[in-house]
């Protein structure tokens, strides 16, 4: 079912500096045969555009690897604006708040899994998978949840249904069919996978669109098909002559693969009642036997039960032990399963160990759970791929840093591309050590930073600094807003749309310094960054390594009034060799700038992150509703609007949040209609 398709790659901008010869050797290296390779490049350099060229000249559906969501995002953000026509999907992890299930035994403590799924972000990855069942111009951006176990692809693409203008299919039988597919019928609201008859018509909303299909018939046949937006319910596409609809889930499994499932759980089910009963854990025994019996019952009932995931060995006929499917399993593949497509690894001295770290973790919270009766053994094969199963189903790899570690120089060997001139002819950034001697305390760092913050706000620049730890962070913002300072933080605990919406609130200035304590070194791109500071620079360590330190102090890399103060009392071997190596290519960077008459510049850069569309489909959506209510609410407004609150309450009750703050703007809308 896959369709043929190239990548064409935006012709705004063509390769300068060191890119042209970065391109052409990668794209050697690549069709050599080359395992691994590395574009060392520093911050600015372009390497995502390199890389864009490199992937536009192999064609060759790619996976990019971020190792967070907010990278993630603005990579996909800059990959859609170099393939303006290719699908370039964003694929993270879908839960906005995730508590994953496990049990402290010391406490006698059981801890349900808890997730609050994110819909959107859930759309977009049924999007990716999809995109990849059908196209070949692919391009995937995601987080180390790529390496997580997800459904099978031959399963998730053989039950999907070709849905076309004179199919033989009645109302009763369509319906069936997308029940089938774990979409939900409803009487209500239609949201991503439910389905529902109205007016004698089907109307069904797939998983990975924001769209309705309506469906109207003529005895057995399907006779119009139209298309619909979701959001303002306006008509897209008057006659659709065939839709593709792709199950609501991922996990999904046919009859045969049910019945064996079924079978094969009870059987492990006695084993592993008998082994309990034998170490004398009755206790367990009765926990594990009420929970699997339960579970079974809904996956016979309804073919489907909360955690069904931790049973996919079973459905998969996978052997105890066997890698999961995950994303990379979508991704094409040649005859001999060898892996056929591209994969990026963006800023891979943090990626590449985070991804090795995944196993450990998750094996130690199963088998706490296996062992205290509260799942089988077989949920340890629901699980994220090893290293080295990793390492076997990503073919070609590309790693990219401005320090990448010694893994991918190991690996890459020969196939090391140096990127260190910037098209730009931008330099790297003047550092200067303050040394608060005699009063380097914290406040005393926090007074100097006040006074340098001030000199670049009063320009209307913007300022960046790093602390060692969340609490510092925040009460840094403290400190500043005291002094006068629109400030803000970005740190784990920040969810992920709002870090998003925090950064980009920083370029557009509604606030002038952002603190940040890790989440603020690789691969942000914050061209209106005029001063980073980095307090507490001599406390030898992860967050002050040289590795950590050259990230950091190319934040400031991106406009031409770039500068990092350091502060420290002690002159580190890590920040000597981070102040080394920026000189190093300072120098490389004038000598360029000036045998080329170059005067550096800024980088120019829209401010637009993945939340902008959202945002501007959410006022389209409230504008448009509420025009239906405007009429209501001047004949009584005061009932009106208690019906309104109503209904966010009942929204918010049902943890359908984005609804409820749908219906809150339109209350503001109807409110401000009197002002």
């Amino acid at each position: 079912m896959k369709f043929n398709n190239s990548f064409v790659l935006s012709d705004e901008k063509q390769p300068a500096g060191d890119q042209p010869k970065a391109i052409q050797s990668l794209l050697d290296g690549l069709s050599s045969g080359a395992q691994h390779q590395t574009l060392m490049g520093v911050t600015g350099s372009g390497k995502t555009f390199t890389m864009a060229n490199v992937i536009a000249k192999l064609g060759k559906p790619t996976l990019v690897i971020a190792h967070n969501k907010t990278l993630a995002a603005q990579l996909a953000q800059e990959y859609r604006e170099f393939f303006p026509d290719s699908p370039v999907h964003y694929f993270v992890s879908y839960y906005d708040y995730y508590q994953p299930e496990a049990y402290v035994p010391g406490s006698d403590t059981y801890i349900a899994k808890e997730a609050l799924v994110n819909r959107e972000i859930d759309r977009l990855r049924h999007a990716a998978t999809q995109a990849l069942l059908t196209r070949n111009d692919v391009i995937v951006v995601a987080s180390v949840s790529c390496i997580y176990g997800l459904g099978s692809p031959e399963e998730y693409e053989k039950v999907h249904v070709r849905i076309e203008q004179g199919a033989r299919f009645t109302r009763e039988m369509l319906v069936r069919k997308a029940v089938e597919l774990y979409f939900e019928r409803t009487t209500g609201e239609l949201q991503p996978g439910t389905v529902r008859v109205i007016a004698g018509a089907v109307e069904i909303m797939p998983v990975n669109e924001e769209v309705i299909y309506r469906l109207s018939f003529s005895d057995d046949t399907v006779k119009h098909i139209t298309r619909i937006n979701a959001l303002t319910r306006a008509i897209e596409e008057e006659s659709v002559d065939v839709f593709f609809l792709f199950p609501a889930k991922h996990f999904v499994s046919g009859e045969d693969d049910k019945r064996h499932a079924t079978v094969s759980i009870r059987a492990e089910l006695e084993e592993q009642l008998a082994l309990l009963d034998r170490q004398g854990k009755v206790l367990e025994r009765e926990r594990l036997r009420r929970r699997t019996l339960q579970d079974l019952s809904l996956i016979e009932e309804i073919g489907y039960c909360n955690g069904i995931e931790n049973y996919s060995r079973h459905f998969d006929r996978r052997s105890e032990g066997d890698p999961p499917h995950t994303l990379l399993s979508y991704f094409p593949h040649s005859a001999d399963g060898t892996p056929d497509f591209l994969t990026v690894i963006d800023e891979s001295h943090v990626t590449v160990p985070q991804i090795s770290g995944m196993y450990a973790g998750d094996r130690s919270r199963k088998n706490t759970l296996v062992e205290h009766g509260f799942r089988l053994p077989s949920a340890r094969d629901n699980r994220p791929l090893t290293f080295e199963e990793f390492e076997e189903q990503v073919g070609q790899v590309v790693y990219t840093s401005a320090t990448p570690d010694e893994y991918e120089k190991r690996h890459s060997g020969n196939h090391i591309v140096e990127q260190i001139i910037r098209p730009t002819g931008l330099v790297d950034p003047e550092i200067a050590v303050h040394a608060v001697t005699g009063s380097n305390t914290y406040e005393g760092q926090v007074r100097d930073f006040i006074v340098e913050a001030k000199k670049e706000i009063v320009k209307k620049n913007r300022v960046m600094v790093t602390t060692l730890t969340k609490k510092t962070a925040e009460d840094l913002v403290s400190y500043l807003e005291e002094a006068g300072i629109e400030a803000n933080y970005v740190h784990s605990d920040v969810k992920t749309i709002e870090r998003i919406e925090i950064l980009t609130q920083f370029r557009k200035g509604v606030f002038d310094v952002l603190v940040g304590v890790n989440l603020l070194r690789e691969g942000l791109d914050l061209p209106e960054v005029t001063l980073v500071a980095i307090l507490d620079a001599d406390k030898e360590g992860f967050l002050r390594s040289e590795t950590s330190l050259i990230q950091t102090i190319g934040r400031a890399a991106r406009n031409a009034e770039g500068r990092v103060i350091l502060y420290a009392d002690t002159v580190t071997g890590s920040l000597r060799r981070a102040i080394d190596e920026t000189n190093r290519r300072r120098v490389l960077q004038i000598a360029h700038n000036k045998k080329h008459h170059i005067t550096p510049k800024t980088i120019q850069k829209n401010i637009k992150d993945i939340t902008e569309d959202l945002e501007e489909k959410r006022k389209k959506t409230v504008s448009s509703l509420a025009v239906f209510d405007v009429e209501q609410y001047k004949k009584a407004p005061k009932k009106t609007i208690r019906e309104k609150e109503r209904k966010m309450a009942d929204a918010v009750a049902e943890l359908d949040f984005e609804t409820a703050a749908i219906i809150r703007d339109e209350i503001r809308y109807l409110e401000n209609l009197e002002k």
